[in-house]
């Protein structure tokens, strides 16, 4: 006699939806205006961690055009050039959908390098755009200002994929 499994589905709204939400009411969080002793709240960006932990969870069609609002929020939400952070977090989802059987079987140091390398690359990018757009480049501290806090996000992609990786099994 065959004994029920528990399936554990695992749909998009737990995997994209949801953390999507997460991600734009943590970037309006962190860009409330509180100072103290002199400090202000970082700014990183949150999306960030949703473009690289995606395709390696389940690449989808889905992901990359919630990706491409989130962009579009975050240029709306900050005053920046239109498309620019849609043209970066969709980047980075490429280039880590294009080495995804590069990475699997790869846990801790190896996924973060390739996490740090994706958001020094989107973020290389973004200077030169607005470097360009500007004919003036931003302050480097400002832009390393947003880069570390984004890095220091990875527990949070590491999390995800944890959880979400092989979550349904009928992917496997």
């Amino acid at each position: 006699m065959r004994r029920p499994v528990a399936v554990r589905v695992v749909g998009p709204l737990q995997w994209i939806v949801y953390p999507a939400l997460a991600a734009v009411a943590a970037t309006i969080v962190f860009a409330t205006p509180v100072e103290l002793f002199g400090l202000t709240l970082p700014e990183p960006v949150f999306p960030m961690v949703l473009a690289f932990a995606w395709p390696l969870i389940r690449p989808s069609m889905t992901a990359p055009a919630v990706l491409f609002v989130l962009g579009l929020f975050l240029d709306l939400f900050w005053n920046g050039p239109l498309g620019l952070w849609s043209l970066c977090l969709m980047g980075v989802y490429a280039v880590v959908l294009l080495s995804r059987n590069l990475l699997a079987g790869h846990e801790g140091v190896v996924r973060f390098a390739w996490y740090a390398a994706c958001t020094l690359g989107a973020f290389l990018v973004a200077y030169v755009i607005v470097a360009i757009r500007a004919a003036n480049p931003p302050a480097i501290l400002a832009l390393i200002g947003q880069i570390t806090p984004t890095l220091i996000l990875y527990p949070i992609a590491d999390w995800m994929l944890e959880r979400f990786d092989d979550g349904d099994i009928r992917f496997r």
